[in-house]
């Protein structure tokens, strides 16, 4: 995991929480991040995928939580080969 690239999304409640981005890939089009709450390789953190919304010509990136089963499932799939000789147990 590359715990030095940290993203930092902001909540509609204008909170700013930190994730810490594990893997990230790209599926019909779309760029999505595998990210953890926990900085510190050895401690078990929470995982999310984030969805990248924004258009290309937009200075920053949008993202948003993956809420889709399917989707999340075939992301799963995913992350869970693209991980697979890294030293990361990802479960559901």
């Amino acid at each position: 995991m590359n715990s030095e690239e940290k993203i930092t999304l902001q909540t509609e409640d204008g909170e700013t929480v930190d994730f810490f981005v594990v893997e990230e890939t790209r599926l019909a089009g779309r760029s999505y991040l595998l990210v953890t709450d926990e900085a510190d390789e050895a401690a078990d953190g929470e995982c999310y995928i984030l969805k990248d919304t924004s258009d290309p010509e937009d200075a920053e990136a949008s993202y948003e939580f993956v809420e889709d089963e399917q989707e999340l499932d075939d992301l799963f799939q995913i992350f869970t080969q693209l991980l697979d000789d890294a030293d990361v147990e990802l479960q559901k």
